[in-house]
């Protein structure tokens, strides 16, 4: 694997897929996808994933997310996120889209804030990758363009 992000929703899903497939071929643990932490230091005021503008009628003012910098793992077929709870309502209904996706576990730590959730992704890299990346954009409410990077493998 030669490049380690990308911002462009295409080349995001081909980084997906390499990473995956660099994951799988090293046998590693998991890998983890970070959102590039400069989107937290500008209102998110660009177009989404579903054209839309993002924030304009002052909702969300606040460009860090509760619970950090968002990042999501993959590994024996399993997907791990950290989000909120009203996150984690609009990711339910992402998955509905991805049938072959199903939340597996929900974890609620009683010292973090937030919830952990295990994903079932028995997929091929492709489709894992398309459902990532709408995971990053709607979950998370991320502009189009936001850089993600692959920060372990």
């Amino acid at each position: 694997m030669t490049r380690f992000d990308a911002a462009e929703p295409a080349k995001r899903q081909q980084l997906y897929v390499d990473a995956i497939t660099a994951h799988r071929h090293r046998g590693s643990g998991f890998l983890t996808l970070e959102v590039d932490d400069a989107v937290l230091e500008s209102v998110d005021d660009g177009p989404s994933i579903d054209g839309s503008e993002g924030d304009t009628d002052g909702e969300h003012d606040d460009p860090e997310p509760e619970l950090g910098v968002p990042w999501i793992q993959f590994g024996d077929g399993t997907i791990n996120l950290d989000c909120t709870d009203s996150e984690l309502e609009t990711l339910k209904s992402v998955l509905r889209e991805f049938p072959a996706f199903k939340i597996d576990e929900i974890h609620r730590p009683e010292e973090a804030e937030g919830v952990n959730v295990h994903i079932s992704a028995k997929a091929d890299p492709n489709r894992i990758a398309q459902c990532l990346d709408t995971i990053f954009q709607r979950v998370y409410e991320l502009p189009a363009d936001v850089r993600i990077w692959v920060v372990e493998l």
